[in-house]
């Protein structure tokens, strides 16, 4: 239970659960195309006096499947926390593994579906596949609604410009450094949390203090330099700085690491949670023939991020 929201790690739902709407789908971000299905079921929930549940999964099945790393748009506390804002009453957060894999998609219908989860209504997008090597799809749930007492609820897709909103579209966007875009597609900035970690002090000495924090599996954004906004302590305190994502040449680093520069700030934030918002793209990493040429270049970004900052 996390502040009322309940989560499953398995499908065997309490009796009062049972019987609800839900949602499938790993809802990575949670974007406007996302938030346009739960629109709907919020609707229904009002209508029929029922419960929002969803089932997802961890890792992504892509990310299993694939031995993908550095893909996810959110991570689980982000996606339990959008979940919260979206009225959802429980989650089943499902271990997507070897064996969960070979789950045909006849029984995921009959066995998972009917048979513990009883739900009224299921709402999925167009390009839902599930079960074993994906051979489930809209058209098989539709074929069984009757047999197993459900009703398909199936959205159409919400597009921007010629453009499905899609979590893939956020990630090619979120590579080409295109944050207003990505701004536009999730309805708020992307942002990657993650927990302060103490580096080589490298900033510090160079009279740029930085928070190091490991990206773990979130999206590899361009790299480069960001001007960004930072919160922390419970995100009651929202601070303007810089963030540079890459390898740090100047300094022959091999490791990349995401380092942030707090404007106007001092104190210790060792092993503290930071959440980065990503406003928009600077410039290119690049290395320097020197840290003073470094250090002068900072300057530079430090103000055009003030600028970009100030609309903000």
């Amino acid at each position: 239970m996390v502040n009322n929201l309940k989560i499953y790690n398995n499908f065997n739902l309490e009796r009062k659960d049972k019987g609800s709407i839900i949602l499938i789908g790993n809802f990575d971000g949670l974007h406007k195309g996302h938030q346009k299905l739960f629109n709907k079921a919020k609707n229904f929930k009002k209508k029929y006096k029922l419960k929002i549940g969803v089932i997802t999964f961890d890792p992504i099945p892509k990310m299993f499947f694939r031995n993908l790393y550095n893909y996810r748009l959110s991570n689980f506390d982000q996606k339990i926390q959008l979940l919260k804002k979206n009225k959802v009453d429980f989650i089943i957060n499902k271990k997507f593994n070897t064996k969960f894999s070979k789950v045909s998609s006849f029984d995921f219908i009959k066995k998972i579906l009917f048979n513990k989860i009883k739900p009224k209504y299921i709402f999925v997008s167009d390009n839902f596949r599930f079960g074993y090597k994906r051979a489930g799809d809209i058209k098989l749930l539709k074929s069984l609604e009757k047999d197993y007492d459900y009703k398909i609820i199936n959205p159409s897709p919400l597009k921007s410009k010629k453009f499905i909103i899609s979590s893939t579209l956020i990630r090619k966007n979120i590579e080409m450094g295109n944050l207003k875009k990505v701004k536009n597609f999730l309805g708020r900035n992307w942002c990657i949390e993650g927990r302060v970690e103490r580096g080589r002090q490298l900033g510090k000495k160079i009279g740029f203090p930085t928070c190091n924090i490991d990206i773990k599996d979130y999206k590899i954004p361009k790299i480069g330099v960001y001007a960004v906004k930072i919160s922390f302590k419970n995100k009651k305190r929202r601070l303007k700085g810089i963030a540079n994502i890459g390898y740090r040449p100047t300094f022959n680093q091999k490791r990349l690491i995401l380092e942030s520069n707090i404007f106007n700030f001092s104190g210790n934030l060792y092993n503290k949670n930071l959440s980065i918002e990503f406003i928009e793209f600077i410039r290119g990493e690049k290395k320097f023939n020197s840290v003073l040429n470094l250090k002068k270049q900072i300057k530079i970004d430090c103000k055009k991020a003030k600028a970009i900052l100030s609309n903000e």
